[in-house]
């Protein structure tokens, strides 16, 4: 069976529906299974999977190792690669149940757009573009599963990232007594030339430009893509710019900025230069303009949450300037509490999304938070990009809670009276008053 579907769900949280299957099955399999299964004991298992040498040498090693029946799962995110490959992969070793489903619209309307409403960055930089990905791939597979009456679930994240974390409580999440096989924690085939060797013995393709160990790993969806490993594991040696394949440098960026208009309707962006569009086609279109003008190339180290370092450069050209002009909108149309408490939230907010926690109640607690104060987040933002930058250059909103009456420099009419600014501040400094003459001479010598 060959299924293709676009996913229509618009469920804010994601996974609201799966949640509800899953529960009926978990109170009649309550148990959690944490470790690896015996062969014989997996029957029909669910494996993630690409197409790619990884994945296709771990098809293989399922049906050997596990004597069970392999359904594959591939999801198109954007990711710009052709999908078709996969499927006669898969029919060529002899699956009979193959899935490929276009999410687009549901990874940027249910996953990405939610995030965004956050103004997510994780450790102060990072935009989550692989991080975001992981719990719908997670979701979905978790459905097939029930779809297929499937005992196990498979990946092809390795024991050092971030992504077997992210993959693995998205699936203990959803349903706490699936089975999870992760091969890159079991099997013995540790370096490139012995996953070569197991796919020549087993008659799997080895494309020319994988035997030989790559330049860096690279994932794609339509949010962002990351470059990691090998030749840029050193954190002192620039990326080549040959590497880059979503933007041009802002170097080669034209000289004539563009100018683009963001319509937002409760904190998501609904069109641009007045017209409205899906998610995913917003998200596509910010991509191009963003990718032409030099913008949303990033270079960091950050904190991976199994507890190392790791150097990674992304791409996120139309996430970039989102970003950018979803605070310019929430600049006019929050008040200044709401801004505040938001800023204070993001941090956690990112890291629970970084980590993997999409489907845990902290997570869907600030977002019900969060989507609280974007009921009137809505209006046009006009930026201007130029050479990796994205300047905001105008905002207007119905909801608008800047007064230019009350904020101007000239004659207000009487709208702000200067004079109670004097009682406001003296109730302000009360306790610093009272702090200096409390304490005297000790106090001041420590303040200067």
């Amino acid at each position: 069976m060959v299924t293709t579907g676009v996913a229509t769900q618009k469920a804010v949280l994601g996974g609201n529906r799966v949640q509800a299957r899953c529960a009926a099955a978990r109170a009649s399999r309550p148990r959690v299974v944490a470790c690896s299964a015996s062969k014989g004991s997996v029957k029909k298992v669910v494996l993630a999977y690409s197409g790619g040498l990884d994945t296709s040498v771990i098809l293989k090693w399922l049906q050997d190792t596990y004597d069970c029946e392999v359904v594959t799962f591939t999801a198109d995110l954007g990711q710009g690669e052709e999908l078709e490959p996969a499927r006669q992969k898969a029919e060529a070793a002899g699956v009979k149940e193959i899935y490929i489903d276009d999410l687009r619209e549901e990874f940027v309307g249910d996953f990405v757009f939610p995030m965004f409403r956050a103004n997510s960055l994780y450790e102060g930089t990072y935009l989550l573009g692989t991080s975001i990905a992981r719990p719908l791939i997670a979701k979905r597979q978790i459905e097939i599963a029930l779809e297929v009456g499937a005992d196990a679930v498979s990946h092809g994240a390795t024991g050092k990232g971030n992504d077997q974390v992210r993959f693995e409580l998205g699936y203990y999440g959803l349903k706490p007594d699936i089975k999870v096989i992760a091969p890159w924690r079991e099997w013995d085939l540790n370096s490139r030339t012995k996953l070569i060797a197991y796919a020549e013995q087993h008659g799997i393709a080895v494309p020319a430009g994988k035997r030989n160990e790559p330049p860096f790993s690279m994932d794609a969806n339509l949010l962002h893509i990351s470059y990691e490993g090998n030749a840029l594991e050193d954190p002192w040696i620039e990326p080549s710019e040959t590497m880059f394949t979503r933007s041009v440098s802002p170097e080669q960026a034209p000289d004539k900025p563009t100018y683009i208009e963001i319509e937002f309707e409760k904190g998501d962006p609904v069109a641009i230069n007045g017209t409205r569009m899906s998610p995913a086609t917003i998200l596509t279109e910010l991509n191009r303009l963003g990718g032409e003008n030099g913008i949303g190339r990033v270079d960091i180290v950050e904190s991976r949450f199994v507890g190392m370092k790791s150097r990674g450069v992304y791409e996120t050209p139309g996430g970039t300037i989102l970003l950018g002009a979803r605070r310019a909108m929430e600049s006019i149309c929050l008040d200044r509490g709401e801004a505040h408490l938001k800023d204070d939230l993001m941090p956690k907010y990112a890291e629970l999304v970084y980590n993997g926690f999409w489907f845990s109640p902290e997570r869907l607690a600030l977002q019900d938070a969060i989507d609280r104060t974007q009921q009137f987040v809505a209006g046009t933002v006009r930026v201007k990009l130029y050479k990796g930058n994205v300047v905001v250059v105008g905002r207007k909103s119905p909801y608008s809670l800047y007064d230019d009456k009350i904020s101007s420099f000239e004659d207000d009419g009487g709208a702000y009276d200067q004079k109670d600014a004097a009682g406001f501040i003296k109730l302000q400094a009360l306790r610093l008053r009272t702090l200096a003459k409390n304490r005297g001479h000790k106090w001041n010598k420590e303040l200067f």
